[in-house]
């Protein structure tokens, strides 16, 4: 029987509907700026924090007491069934996992690695049956003690091994069931100390891997997208893949920029110190925005705490990044949330996501409008219109700094200041949100 069987499917209703259980602003088939917004958000299930994730935090375990936990091969499949009767319910089209969340670990590689191609067996006559898509696979190289110190820039060679077998393993499958993305994110990648730490080899080896990775994808035949995901922090004290910024440069020191795409959460860009829409400004402009993780921090905590999005404005301002940058191809919007530790029931399960997507459909319909209408992008425009002109070109590209000083002198220069008109420009977007 299944654990949402008291749950309706969740069908849009209207931003009148009384309904808990129903969509007030997520509208599949509702047309914005020319595509159906299913297509524009390309809304995913977290396997790990829906079905993995037992209520646990540092200062205490497992709350949660849902039928399908447990290490064997059949808390596997019965994980599998509720999984797939949860993204029925919700109507979403994808979903996304860590070989970790939906495996047993087994007692060699060779086991774990079987443990995986049985469930993808799983996955995929559930997949066929339901219509259910899968946006990335992703390893789990954080959580076991064996990656304590890394995978790809851990010191032991040994572990970069079972690295490598591990990513191909999961990208066999990701590849198998269809995935449109893999994903790589190195949780441990990076260092607590660095009296201990070599950063040259550590960096070496890293770029090694991905190309290894990048190499591998087009072995077999993978049309998907290579993505990395950024964070400063948590697990380890610093790590390697820090923002978009710091990422750029590595893929540019290894040669890769054309090969992979990021994949940029919320949270993790607010422990990098900036907004999500920065994060997302930069990897457009970069050409490197390839898909998001959809959440929120609690802004009162310093760490990455993973709740579900209920802010309008900042999803919108991230929506209007991604829309400006053309969208989403193989990306989409993968809910990388978690219920709160007290949140026990099946019913708090959906209407967090619920809640969510609702979220993300008014902050689409806002980017959209304010895309359309075109006053950011006008205002935008008129703030740099001095160097269209021939003359700017022209110093920009051909002359040199003395000849620019020494028109600066000829012609008296002294410019002054501009109004950047920040408060009329937040003013403007208050509109539409």
């Amino acid at each position: 029987m299944s654990y949402f069987k008291d749950i309706p499917p969740i069908q849009y209703e209207g931003p009148a509907s009384d309904n808990e259980f129903a969509y007030r602003h997520y509208d599949p088939n509702e047309v914005v700026m020319g595509k159906r917004m299913e297509d524009h958000l390309r809304l995913a299930v977290a396997y790990w924090h829906s079905l993995a994730y037992e209520g646990g935090d540092p200062f205490g375990g497992r709350t949660f007491e849902r039928p399908w936990y447990g290490d064997d091969m059949a808390a596997a499949r019965a994980k599998a069934d509720a999984a797939f009767d949860m993204f029925g319910v919700l109507n979403v089209p994808f979903f996304c996992f860590h070989d970790a969340d939906v495996r047993p670990e087994g007692d060699s590689f060779a086991e774990s690695r079987r443990n995986l191609e049985e469930i993808c067996d799983v996955f995929a006559d559930k997949m066929q049956q339901t219509g259910t898509k899968l946006l990335w696979g992703t390893a789990n190289m954080f959580t076991h003690r064996r990656w304590m110190a890394g995978a790809a820039t851990n010191p032991d060679p040994e572990i970069f091994a079972y690295a490598a077998a591990t990513v191909k393993a999961c990208m066999d499958v990701t590849h198998r069931l269809g995935g449109e993305n893999y994903v790589l994110w190195g949780g441990r990648e990076g260092y607590e100390s660095l009296l201990n730490t070599d950063l040259t080899r550590e960096a070496e080896q890293a770029g090694a891997f991905l190309t290894k990775v990048v190499d591998y994808k087009h072995k077999i035949g993978f049309k998907g997208t290579i993505l990395i995901e950024p964070k400063p922090q948590e697990p380890s004290k610093h790590q390697y893949d820090f923002d978009v910024g710091t990422i750029y440069g590595f893929l540019k020191r290894f040669g890769l920029e054309n090969e992979v795409k990021l994949n940029i959460e919320q949270g993790h860009a607010i422990l990098a110190g900036h907004s999500f829409e920065h994060e997302l400004a930069l990897a457009g402009s970069l050409g490197l925005l390839g898909s998001i993780d959809m959440n929120r921090n609690d802004y009162q905590s310093g760490w990455d705490t993973d709740q579900f999005p209920n802010n309008v404005p900042e999803v919108a301002l991230a929506y209007y990044e991604v829309l400006r940058a053309g969208g989403f191809t193989t990306g989409g919007t993968n809910f990388d949330a978690r219920v709160r530790r007290q949140s026990l029931d099946p019913e708090d399960l959906v209407l967090s996501h619920v809640g969510a997507i609702d979220i993300c459909a008014r902050g689409l319909k806002a980017a959209a409008a304010m895309l359309e209408n075109g006053g950011l992008e006008k205002m935008r425009a008129e703030r740099y219109a001095g160097w269209d002109s021939e003359a700017s070109q022209a110093m920009l590209k051909s002359e040199s700094l003395d000849q620019i000083a020494a028109r600066v002198e000829e012609t008296n220069l002294n410019p002054q200041p501009r109004s950047g008109r920040q408060e009329r420009l937040e003013n403007w977007v208050s509109r539409f949100v």
